[in-house]
């Protein structure tokens, strides 16, 4: 029988510019992955800071290239959407790249904060607020406003909101608009619940906005929750939320900018199935077709990655703890964690990760279940996102070392989800964080940024102690 090296050499372009085996044993990015389990255990979650910022000169280059090729007017903006994760190591680690801030909390204005305290946010970045605003948020933003956060800019998700700055905003400040686009055809709604109707932005403006010396509307805001995807549906809500700015900018010549949200996909295979320029291109192209049939000005374009920006520098290496055949031929491998704890998307939303064994790379193959911890049956993991099936190498109890699978591309919204350092279902406790990050000459780091959950802050937590 083929090894399991021989299967993915054979299923997959393999290997590949992020992932190569040596010895028998998988690396990521040219990281010894064995090594750092064998210093830091399992389950371990791992952050590699590199691929955040080569993640934004990837798409920084991509747009610039587009621009040149279609012959695109408008400048081009990168903004970190911060709500695929809040931790201050991903946050600094983005903003080495000259980027900008997208916020959807009030929680995220303390973010920047702390982050101009410590010099990595001027009062000139730009801060774009966007999300449905309860008081506290409307009050932070007026805040940073006042403050002389000259590029705070509320993102008006209600018609109702701008009243709020009518009241308290006392220095000059730019407004933008997010327009609630239409889902999805297979959604269960029609609109999305966030954002100005498409019928009520202008006369929004015109009522509300333009006779106010303090404001001036900037920008207009699109998010399909998709993302950018090549399909009928995309380009269709695209085209429709240009018309809609040529339209506006027929009125307000403030209007100079537009803010393309939902973000560019990460690969959840080993196999290229994105073509990220070609893409960017079409979004340019598309942009500036229909500016030139409307006769407006090309809009200067921002845009707000985070899955993007974030996603493929975590992953997520659990200890396979026992096998059990459940009937003649469904063999469950059990891991020492959760997919549900620690992967939630898996759970709640079929998402599939790149999944691969860290060692055993030599050895038969064998297809499996994956189990984890918790007692809720739909704690597992059986499919993988092209061969609909997982297969990991066999394991013997004569086997010296366990074998280990890694999740791979996990770094966004997997632990906001969980609830990090919370409680978790069956108080299955979150894994030990390590950040990997490289010296001047190449030489890789790692850090402990939280031990394993331990059981003294649950019993805390819960009110034991």
């Amino acid at each position: 029988m083929d090894t399991y090296h021989d299967l993915i050499s054979q299923t997959f372009d393999f290997p590949s510019q992020e992932f190569s085996v040596e010895q028998n044993e998988l690396r990521f990015h040219d990281i010894d992955l064995m090594a750092l389990v064998e210093k830091h255990g399992t389950p371990l979650r791992i952050a590699y800071l590199p691929r955040i910022s080569s993640q934004i000169q990837r798409a920084k280059q991509w747009f610039k290239e587009g621009i040149e090729q279609t012959g695109y007017q408008g400048r081009y903006s990168y903004a970190y959407c911060t709500k695929a994760s809040h931790f201050s190591f991903v946050v600094e680690e983005a903003l080495k790249n000259d980027v900008h801030i997208e916020t959807s909390s009030w929680f995220d204005i303390s973010i920047i904060r702390a982050m101009h305290a410590k010099g990595k946010v001027s009062k000139d970045t730009f801060i774009i607020c966007n999300g449905f605003k309860p008081e506290e948020y409307k009050q932070e933003i007026t805040d940073l406003i006042n403050d002389g956060f000259v590029n705070c800019m509320p993102i008006l998700d209600s018609p109702n909101e701008v009243q709020y700055y009518h009241d308290h905003v006392r220095e000059k400040c730019n407004l933008g608009m997010r327009l609630a686009s239409d889902e999805e055809p297979r959604f269960q709604f029609y609109t999305s619940r966030l954002g100005i109707r498409y019928a009520d932005a202008i006369p929004l403006y015109q009522q509300r906005i333009k006779d106010d010396p303090r404001f001036e509307l900037k920008m207009l805001h699109y998010f399909i929750n998709t993302g950018i995807k090549d399909t009928s549906y995309y380009w269709s809500e695209l085209s429709r939320f240009v018309h809609k700015y040529c339209e506006l900018r027929k009125v307000c010549d403030t209007l100079t900018t537009i803010d393309i949200g939902g973000g560019l996909p990460i690969q959840t295979s080993i196999q290229p199935e994105y073509d990220y320029p070609y893409m960017i291109a079409e979004v340019l192209r598309t942009i500036k077709r229909i500016c030139g049939e409307e006769g407006v000005p090309e809009p200067d374009v921002f845009t707000e990655f985070g899955i993007f920006t974030v996603g493929e520098s975590g992953a997520t290496i659990y200890s396979i703890l026992d096998e059990k055949l459940q009937n003649d031929k469904e063999l469950w491998y059990m891991i020492d964690g959760s997919f549900i704890t620690n992967l939630p998307d898996t759970w709640a939303l079929n998402q599939r990760f790149i999944m691969l064994a860290l060692n055993g790379w030599n050895k038969q193959y064998k297809r499996c279940q994956l189990g984890g911890l918790t007692c809720d049956s739909q704690d597992y993991y059986n499919a993988e996102k092209h061969i609909y099936q997982v297969f990991l190498p066999e394991r013997k109890p004569a086997d010296e070392q366990p074998l280990y699978v890694g999740f791979f591309h996990t770094g966004a919204y997997q632990e906001s989800l969980s609830g990090y350092g919370g409680i978790k279902h069956c108080l299955i406790p979150a894994p030990k964080l390590v950040i990997l990050d490289r010296d001047e000459d190449g030489t890789l780091t790692d850090r402990v940024f939280a031990e394993k959950q331990d059981s003294a802050s649950m019993m805390r937590i819960l009110g034991y102690q």
